[in-house]
């Protein structure tokens, strides 16, 4: 079963299901502005507002993992819609994905920042830095906000994010869509001007400029 509601720490919040995802990234993009990551972290829950992410349109888009076609590590992404899509990067870091469109089409979603709002002690913890670090760093930028969340490929890639049997999903608690903004692709050389970045306007958590 897809979808759910919970009761969480922070309110009552509903599962975003699969058909959400099951469309043009450009569509969903926008729309998870607003929307809440959510971890289950032992007998924890962490969670944290999406606030920037940026969209990858497959085998026409060259900054996208999938424009060289299937391989074993991005067959998620020409999955069915609403996987986790983990992939390591620079020999350093995680970076966490959601794949769209239907199955057998790529396409994805790079989450870039998150403003934290559940179980920020155990983010610290996780990101191994002290407490009274900069909050706003916490979850800003990709690499940040996976290792802030426990997020790795080999824990998370391929989980389905659609249910509450998994411990990492997105929520929708009724929090009103904030105004959007669209700007060009940052932290990457190709196709770096289509304008598929997605922010939260005015938000202090967002990544860059």
């Amino acid at each position: 079963m897809s979808g759910g509601a919970k009761k969480s720490g922070f309110g009552h919040v509903v599962v975003l299901p699969r058909a959400f995802y099951d469309r043009d990234p450009r569509l969903v993009g926008p729309d998870l502005l607003g929307k809440v990551l959510i971890r289950r972290e032992g007998r924890r829950t962490l969670a944290a507002r999406i606030v920037e992410v940026e969209a990858y349109l497959g085998a026409d888009d060259p900054a996208a993992h999938a424009s060289i076609g299937k391989t074993a590590r991005n067959a998620v992404l020409f999955g069915p819609p609403g996987f986790a899509y983990v992939y390591f990067i620079y020999g350093n870091h995680y970076c966490l994905n959601v794949s769209c469109l239907p199955d057998g089409t790529p396409g994805g979603i790079l989450f870039r920042a998150l403003e934290p709002l559940a179980g920020i002690p155990e983010m610290y913890k996780l990101r191994g830095i002290e407490t009274d670090s900069d909050l706003r760093k916490l979850t800003s930028g990709p690499g940040r906000l996976a290792a802030a969340f426990g997020i790795t490929r080999d824990r998370d890639n391929g989980k389905d994010m659609t249910t509450l049997r998994s411990d990492l999903y997105i929520a929708d608690d009724g929090t009103l869509p904030p105004q959007a903004l669209i700007t060009k692709r940052i932290g990457i050389t190709k196709a770096a001007d289509m304008p598929l970045r997605y922010i939260v306007a005015g938000n202090r958590f967002v990544s860059g400029r």
